[in-house]
């Protein structure tokens, strides 16, 4: 589902610039959307079975700036988030899938982020002590099990989400929005801003979400071959 998701699948220009066919209000919104983006803040889904929860999960991330989305898939249930509840926001979103939580890892680590895995268990560190001036990576896990052994092996630390009542615990798609959004106004509130894409990578971005925008693309770009 990379870039947007399978029913979204990336159109070559011809001879016009996608840029003509929007107003200067819809290409302000875009360019404000990706001023805000980030790459250094990323979530993990670790086998979700529940239609519901995976678009729920998404469109907090995309609403909340988070460009990237890691799925670990679950073989007795495939990902294919709800789309009543998605509304399409995963076409603004790169969606990554992997077998397994090793691949994922590795290709994380490789990139310098640190991973903490949402569990409840001695020794998990509070949603509110942790920093997000670094690249990190929240991993939530299935409904009824959490996160998984090799999760739990493979993560830098744990952390949980303090409740204040009676529950115990949070919904995975609450407990993850309550967290993305934590992250997201730790960012703001200590380093001026959360996003941090690149001149090239917000340029790239921002182009592609100028086609995305536009309603009759199909008509107006080929397919990519």
């Amino acid at each position: 589902m990379s870039g947007g998701g399978a029913r979204y699948e990336r159109y070559e220009r011809e001879q016009f610039e996608p840029e003509q066919f929007l107003l200067d209000v819809r290409k302000e919104k875009i360019d404000r959307v990706v001023s805000h983006r980030t790459r250094n803040f990323t979530v993990v889904l670790d086998r979700l079975e529940d239609s519901f929860n995976m678009a729920a999960v998404l469109r907090t991330c995309e609403s909340m700036g988070v460009q990237e989305v890691h799925i670990i898939i679950n073989p007795e249930a495939p990902f294919v988030p709800n789309s009543r509840v998605a509304q399409g926001c995963d076409k603004w979103l790169d969606v990554k899938l992997y077998k397994t939580f090793a691949e994922c890892r590795e290709h994380l680590k490789s990139r310098g982020f640190s991973l903490y895995a949402s569990a409840i268990q001695e020794g998990a560190t509070s949603l509110y002590t942790l920093r997000f001036d670094g690249k990190m990576a929240l991993v939530f896990g299935n409904e009824r099990r959490g996160v998984s052994e090799n999760v739990l092996a493979g993560v830098d630390g744990t952390f949980w989400v303090p409740m204040k009542g009676f529950s115990q615990s949070l919904n995975i798609s609450a407990a993850a929005s309550a967290c993305i959004s934590r992250a997201i106004a730790w960012r703001d509130e200590h380093l001026g801003q959360s996003g941090d894409l690149s001149p090239e990578d917000a340029q790239a971005l921002r182009e592609r979400f100028y086609v995305l925008a536009i309603k009759q693309r199909k008509r107006l770009f080929k397919k990519a071959p």
